[in-house]
């Protein structure tokens, strides 16, 4: 059985690096749920050559224009023309029945009402499936719904669980407005409702992820992080948990998903897209916000930060790092989805890690950038551990090792295990992958280290 790796840690999120940029490549998970092939994702602004922003956008207008003019499947999304502009927001005062949103003018409360094209996916040249949003993306109230269309043909049992939809809905809500609801799942239910197409209801199992208190310890911290920080206009809220629910339907022999926040599904109706340039213009208008907010924050090198005795910065990134590497490998094993949680891919990480490089560049005396490479060598060496030696995490033995670890990145300090770090130095500096041989030396220093302890 091939022996799962952890992922490679880098840079200011102390997460793992799987970020896209707008119309990047993404080559997707083989796993459950996920087809091989390209991914074409809507994400802030990040051009990997010189050009300006509006001749980025559209480069990416055009090959998008070029892409969609050749789906030779249907692609749904919510059909504008009807009552309601075909999304009914859920009205608390009708007892939970359906109401076109700002009081049955079809007008979104917020201002941000939008169709937009977000992501797509090309599998050997060939259109595999395509999504398309509406509805209010500036609100964690919604409305707001995704229609995902696939390929006829596309085999069922290899599509995104529910679940999975759920939280990739809420992954959307922290990336682009800052709120954390929390790591699902809360209170489930499984239903089955209809959502009309086409003028036509049709049935849909839903799977709805309703709210639950998430914990007072991560509401507690990321509050503190935000607090510290002092960043205006950060949205970031945790403690809520706001209902959101996904459906799967097949139209004419084609499967639709459809997610929704502060909808009902029987609020939702859906209709073929005839032409797709409102929603590649939704998609470039988007970007253009969502670029706009991220410049208008400090940049996180430039902010002060509280201060940090000792090495505490290097324990508490390397401490939150390996719990959360050890949480990805477990979701390997159980063939689900790699999710990092959101907790760790915001604000409070990016400050977990911006204060123990502050630290290294202080106490070993190093530029910005030999701090940040020192930080990213012992954060991977601890988290690699963590996946080969039981011994390492939660114990004494694996607090000592983090200990002498530290220790030797921000001193070189002639540690006891002072072996296993040269032997891990010529590993990390040699590459991990295809290193059998330095990964045994390696090993074999550091269970020399444990024979060593126990025999004094």
């Amino acid at each position: 059985m091939a022996q799962q790796m952890l992922p490679t840690y880098r840079g200011a999120d102390a997460a793992p690096v799987c970020r896209a940029r707008p119309g990047a490549v993404v080559p997707r998970d083989r796993r459950r749920g996920e087809h091989t092939g390209v991914r074409h994702r809507m994400k802030r602004q990040s051009a990997s050559r010189p050009q300006g922003p509006e001749d980025f956008y559209a480069d990416h207008e055009e090959y998008s224009r070029q892409v969609l003019a050749d789906a030779d499947f249907p692609v749904y999304a919510v059909d504008r023309g009807a009552p309601g502009g075909g999304v009914h927001r859920a009205d608390p005062a009708r007892g939970g029945e359906s109401a076109p949103p700002g009081g049955g003018t079809g007008a979104a409360e917020a201002g941000e009402d939008s169709d937009a094209l977000a992501e797509y996916e090309l599998r050997n040249g060939e259109l595999g499936w395509v999504e398309v949003r509406s509805g209010d993306w500036s609100s964690a109230e919604g409305p707001y719904v995704t229609v995902r269309t696939y390929r006829p043909g596309t085999d069922t049992d290899q599509l995104p669980e529910l679940e999975d939809v759920v939280e990739d809905e809420r992954d959307r809500v922290f990336e682009q407005l800052g709120v954390d609801e929390g790591d699902g799942p809360g209170s489930v239910r499984a239903l089955r409702e209809w959502i009309t197409v086409e003028g036509e209801p049709r049935a849909v199992q839903i799977h709805e992820d309703r709210a639950r208190d998430a914990g007072c310890e991560l509401a507690d911290a990321v509050s503190e992080a935000v607090s510290a920080v002092g960043e205006e206009g950060l949205a970031l809220n945790a403690g809520r948990r706001r209902p959101v629910w996904a459906g799967r339907l097949r139209v004419d022999g084609i499967t639709v998903t459809v997610t929704g926040r502060g909808v009902p599904p029987g609020g939702i109706e859906l209709k073929r897209i005839e032409d797709f340039e409102r929603y590649i213009l939704g998609r470039t208008d988007l970007m253009r916000k969502l670029a706009a907010q991220q410049a208008r924050r400090v940049a996180l090198e430039e902010r002060e930060l509280p201060s940090v005795l000792g090495l505490e910065a290097h324990r508490m990134v390397v401490e939150h790092a390996v719990r959360e590497a050890l949480a990805i490998a477990a979701q390997i094993r159980a063939e689900q989805k790699p999710r990092v949680p959101r907790r760790s891919r915001g604000e409070a990480a990016a400050v977990r890690w911006e204060a123990a490089v502050r630290q290294q560049m202080k106490l070993a005396s190093e530029s910005r950038e030999e701090a940040g490479e020192s930080v990213t060598a012992m954060v991977n060496h601890l988290t690699r551990l963590a996946q080969h030696a039981d011994w390492a995490v939660g114990t004494s033995e694996g607090l000592a090792a983090m200990e002498e670890v530290i220790r030797y990145t921000v001193f070189a300090s002639e540690v006891p295990s002072l072996p296993a770090q040269r032997a891990w130095e010529r590993l990390w500096s040699g590459g991990l992958r295809n290193a059998s041989a330095a990964e045994d030396s390696w090993l074999t220093a550091w269970e020399q280290w444990r024979v060593e302890r126990t025999q004094h």
